[in-house]
């Protein structure tokens, strides 16, 4: 029985200062309007591109001086129809920096394990959608650039996917 009580003796003034403060903005229409707003903007900034965690860990490596290594390298204007299989050629090439730096111990594996994580996790979520269409390439037909011109490339296919 104490127990109860004192949770319920502790509810009550939540209770009162919520109804107090918060409710009160909820009756008028300004109120109203701030609070939408304050519940949509973050979800709306946040969902505009899946990518956006991808592009800050891209950011971060770019200038790495530790990774040394010739990738797979999609072009940034391949078609549209492509799209989803270039991403995932990017992101198979990640393992191959992730294997480097482990070799290495470069100072920014977390961030490329990040990439390849969070790539993954997305693919997983969203199995393969796209057709392969005979214009699209497997990763191993794209030529081989440097680290430098993968991630420029890399960066270049996100942002076009998250338009």
């Amino acid at each position: 029985q104490e127990t109860y009580l004192e949770s319920v003796c502790l509810q009550y003034p939540q209770y009162r200062l919520l109804n107090s403060h918060c409710f009160c903005l909820l009756k008028n229409g300004m109120g109203l309007i701030i609070f939408f707003l304050c519940a949509y903007v973050p979800k709306t900034e946040a969902g505009h591109c899946k990518w956006a965690e991808v592009l800050q860990d891209l950011e971060r490596i770019k200038t790495s001086k530790d990774i040394d290594v010739s990738l797979y390298t999609a072009n940034a204007d391949e078609d549209v129809k492509c799209q989803e299989l270039v991403m995932r050629c990017f992101f198979l090439e990640t393992a191959v920096i992730i294997q480097e730096c482990r070799i290495k111990n470069c100072s920014k594996t977390q961030d490329v394990w990040n990439i390849w994580k969070n790539g993954n996790e997305s693919f997983e979520e969203n199995k393969l959608t796209s057709t392969k269409s005979k214009k699209c390439k497997e990763c191993e037909e794209y030529e081989e650039k440097n680290f430098t011109e993968f991630v420029q490339n890399f960066e270049k296919v996100i942002q076009r996917d998250c338009k």
